[in-house]
């Protein structure tokens, strides 16, 4: 999660009120932060702020602090708004990019006054979403220059790598790729264009190079003092939502200092845009569903008034709340998430415990009390058990499988993953929809051990299904799988029928071809006329792309189908 150091008096000067330390560690709750840390720095009280949402980058800084505590104590109400005034400048985007960094977004900001805190601010904001947010600059990386010292229009192109500038921070000009090469910023965000053709560049009219997209700016234009008055903000990406909702965390923040916002028109080979676009986003929630699920009794009236502390537009109309919320937010993608929003402004500690009045006894369920036996039936086989993690990514799931992404193998895999849209990282970016990856994943890292190597897991896979509300459901599922010189598909076998056996189930094998197994040595497993699994002596090709030396025979099951009662 996000931390970063704020000025108390910074605090409070954007809010317009003083508070004490103490009063602090809650007003911080408002902006989904803790107080981490306090102390003293040449007479000026310092707080390390904690974010607690890494869907909020909004909340990164002391300008989105401020503005969210000072909505939620009334002093400002309703939905923030920002004029934005048109410019005449126009950045146009070379074709080229397409397949390196293809999308770049704009916005000036005129007016500013920065002290040495602001400033921070700004830089701290810059870094914190290009870091959280952006991936590591991967999504999206943001520069901000001196406008005075920029002529436009604008050109954001691919250049040769024999062109040069002065990057920040040095006083020669290098080449670009000497600039991945020798430049710290290069030697650690590098990686993310070294290998393209060309390499991205923003200049301006009379060639002076503003910035080399997402690695460093320039420091011709690229260094911003306490003497700038008016910036030029760049963002580039992959994601053009996720540039946009960048751009307008970063020029609202501005705004809050005082300043100005203008747009750019940005012309790419095949449209047009204007940017920054701060139109306010629609979402409407029932107000009977925000007073069941919130266990309080909430006039209408103060659902309006808690959600007008949060910054949204409220307009009550047949039982539903329709609201507008801010261009610098998108996170609200469920009524839920409106919800906490009324929690948030009602305040947690305000809400009274009740103790539950239940008409029954609670007791264990079933299916659970299954999936416990059935993990006692396996260790009484003599295998090990392990918990792997839900989270893993598509080349653990298909490629390292040998398998291709998109097509159906008889539910082993399904033919698709739920997917994470923003994930902190890309090995940790999606659901599994099997297990038997995770064992083998597992079996990698643990060569070095002793042979045989016995292992099981009762563990979730999740699955889509487009008839559920949440679009997906997860599954319980057992998978074995058997590592040692000269294990063979009985092997499994004899441990697939002596499960069957104790859970009182006949099954029939059909031999299929399937890439994550040899061919001739794998089957489907059919219960009651359905495919609930799958068996075989996994390939060797997925063997070595595991880094597994030993041979390995397996199996997975669905086990709701197994499930009846009693059991064992």
């Amino acid at each position: 999660m996000p931390k970063f150091d704020v000025s108390k008096s910074d605090l409070e000067r954007l809010i317009g009120r003083s508070f004490t330390v103490e009063e602090w560690e809650d007003l911080f709750l408002y902006a989904k932060c803790e107080l981490d840390d306090v102390w003293e720095e040449n007479g000026e009280t310092y707080f390390k702020a904690d974010s607690k949402d890494t869907n909020r980058p909004d909340l990164w800084s002391a300008e989105g602090i401020a503005r969210q505590i000072k909505w939620a104590l009334g002093i400002e109400r309703g939905l923030p708004k920002y004029e934005v005034e048109k410019s005449d400048v126009v950045v146009y985007v070379d074709e080229k990019l397409k397949e390196i960094r293809p999308y770049g977004v704009y916005a000036i900001v005129e007016g500013l006054h920065l002290d040495e805190e602001a400033l921070k601010q700004m830089i701290n904001l810059q870094e914190k979403v290009a870091l959280t947010f952006g991936r590591r600059r991967r999504e999206v990386a943001i520069g901000i220059f001196d406008f005075d010292k920029v002529k436009p229009p604008v050109y954001y192109r691919a250049a040769k790598k024999t062109e040069k500038f002065i990057p920040l921070g040095l006083t020669e000009e290098l080449t670009l790729e000497e600039i991945l090469e020798k430049h710290e910023k290069g030697k650690e965000y590098g990686h993310l264009i070294k290998d393209r053709p060309y390499y991205p560049l923003l200049v301006d009219s009379e060639g002076k190079v503003l910035s080399m997209p997402p690695i460093i700016n320039s420091e011709v234009t690229g260094r911003v003092t306490t003497e700038t008055r008016n910036v030029f903000v760049d963002v580039t990406g992959w994601d053009l939502n996720k540039v946009m909702l960048a751009l307008n965390v970063v020029v609202t923040a501005l705004a809050e200092r005082g300043g100005k916002i203008k747009s750019v028109k940005v012309v790419y080979p095949d449209f047009e845009i204007e940017t920054p676009d701060l139109t306010p986003k629609p979402f409407e929630v029932e107000l009977d569903y925000i007073r069941k699920l919130s266990g309080l009794e909430l006039s209408n009236e103060k659902i309006k008034d808690l959600l007008e502390r949060m910054m949204y537009e409220v307009k009550l109309e047949g039982g539903k709340a329709k609201l507008l919320y801010p261009a610098f937010r998108d996170d609200i993608m469920h009524a839920r998430d409106v919800l906490e929003d009324v929690l948030i402004a009602y305040g947690y500690n305000e809400i009274e415990p009740e103790e539950p009045k239940l008409a029954v006894q609670g007791k264990g369920d079933k299916f659970v009390e299954f999936e416990d036996a059935v993990r006692e039936l396996m260790v009484g086989f003599g295998l090990q058990e392990v918990m792997t993690f839900n989270l893993t990514n598509r080349e653990a799931q298909y490629e390292k499988m040998n398998l291709e992404y998109g097509k159906d193998y008889f539910n082993n895999p399904p033919a698709e993953l739920v997917e994470i849209e923003n994930p902190i990282s890309p090995k940790w970016s999606a659901l599994r929809n099997w297990l038997l990856p995770s064992l083998l994943d597992f079996l990698s890292q643990n060569t070095h051990e002793e042979y045989p190597q016995r292992l099981f897991e009762v563990g979730k896979a999740t699955l889509i299904d487009e008839s559920r509300e949440t679009k997906t459901v997860s599954e319980s599922k057992l998978a074995v799988v058997l590592a040692q010189a000269r294990i063979t598909f009985t092997d499994a076998k004899e441990i697939l029928d002596s499960v069957m056996c104790h859970l009182g189930f006949t099954y029939e094998l059909e031999e299929i071809e399937h890439p994550s197994f040899i061919p001739g040595r794998a089957g489907k497993i059919i219960v009651n006329g359905e495919t609930i699994g799958v068996i075989g002596e996994v390939h060797p090709v997925v063997l070595e792309k595991w880094g597994i030396e030993m041979p390995v025979a397996g199996f997975e099951v669905f086990l709701r189908p197994l499930y009846t009662e009693p059991y064992l």
